[in-house]
């Protein structure tokens, strides 16, 4: 009850002028997760109180694959690896006599990629991001950002966006947070429609990365992409990410799945004060998929029990949300 009072509080807040100030989460329901998220960052962000935190310190890391965006029936950079193996493919007709896996993903065959430890599916990822230069690979994904669709909602890929989270990082930021992308998702992927859609600049994405190299070629300087696996950010890597690139604690985390344990661990286990962990938790089968504990994709098993340990934050989307994706706004829903 105190924190449903909190939040009302916080919508009708009025200035000096006496004018409302608008919900900054109207996409979120009434409920708990609302509650403690208007709580947390009213705490962190009120001078002299007991849970300030300096703004240099609020800093709000985010995953992005089932957290900031949908990740089924598959990772949507495994689609552009389809797309783009399927044009090699179609230059190279002998890539798919020669390969197996390069059959595979031209026959969409995801469950063969996926088998044996994803060896195949490492394979394309390899032929399909490297040999090219940053920049251009860069322009490949921004191409195929704007012409692929999801195979079963029929949008393009980037609006596929979770509208509740939008406004919690504009929140976030409008109150001195500092937001990150930490994704076991490609970083030169992610970089390149990171600020368009999220607000988040390149140098703030976090994420798996090949090896490259320089290359000057005349009055070109370039770094060309190699293939070979140089970091993989997922699970306990993530906190090394995190102490790597940005040198901070974070003091808000938000994942949807057991690869965001660790992280969401690195953001509450903390001696000097309290940190926020918040998990997306796949509720709703009509407005977009239902999974957890048995997914494939998106595993929420270890993380969903260490939530209810130790009190974190787990959105219920199907309750939680009264919109999914900024196109249901457009439409009218």
């Amino acid at each position: 009850m105190f924190r449903l009072f909190t939040v009302a509080a916080a919508i009708l807040m009025t200035t000096a002028a006496g004018k409302v100030l608008a919900d900054p989460l109207p996409s979120w329901k009434p409920g708990d997760s609302k509650s403690a998220i208007v709580e947390f960052v009213e705490t962190v962000a009120t001078p002299g109180g007991d849970g300030y935190v300096d703004p240099s310190e609020r800093i709000a890391v985010f995953d992005n694959d089932g957290t900031l965006w949908s990740e089924q029936p598959a990772y949507f950079q495994i689609f552009y690896t389809l797309d783009k193996v399927k044009e090699l493919a179609k230059a190279d007709p002998s890539l798919v006599e020669n390969s197996a896996a390069v059959k595979a993903a031209v026959d969409g065959n995801l469950e063969a990629l996926m088998a044996d430890d994803h060896k195949g599916l490492l394979e394309v990822l390899a032929m399909s991001h490297s040999g090219m230069t940053t920049d251009m690979f860069k322009s490949s994904v921004a191409d195929w950002l704007e012409t692929a669709r999801h195979p079963e909602t029929g949008v393009r890929y980037d609006q596929m966006i979770y509208q509740p989270m939008l406004e919690l990082l504009s929140y976030l930021r409008e109150n001195g947070f500092k937001t990150y992308i930490v994704s076991g998702g490609g970083i030169d992927f992610i970089r390149v429609f990171s600020q368009k859609a999220y607000g988040i600049p390149p140098e703030q994405v976090v994420g798996s990365s090949i090896k490259a190299e320089f290359q000057l070629d005349g009055a070109a300087a370039n770094t060309l992409k190699l293939p070979e696996l140089f970091f993989f950010d997922d699970k306990a890597a993530k906190p090394v990410a995190i102490n790597h690139h940005i040198g901070r604690r974070p003091v808000f985390a938000a994942g949807n799945s057991d690869g965001d344990l660790q992280m969401l661990q690195y953001a509450t286990y903390r001696e000097e004060d309290e940190g926020f962990a918040l998990i997306v938790h796949h509720t709703d089968a009509d407005r977009e998929w239902a999974y957890d504990r048995e997914s494939d994709i998106g595993r929420l098993d270890k993380a969903l029990d260490e939530a209810g340990e130790h009190g974190w934050t787990v959105v219920d989307m199907k309750e939680d949300w009264r919109t999914v994706f900024p196109f249901e706004l457009a439409d009218g829903r």
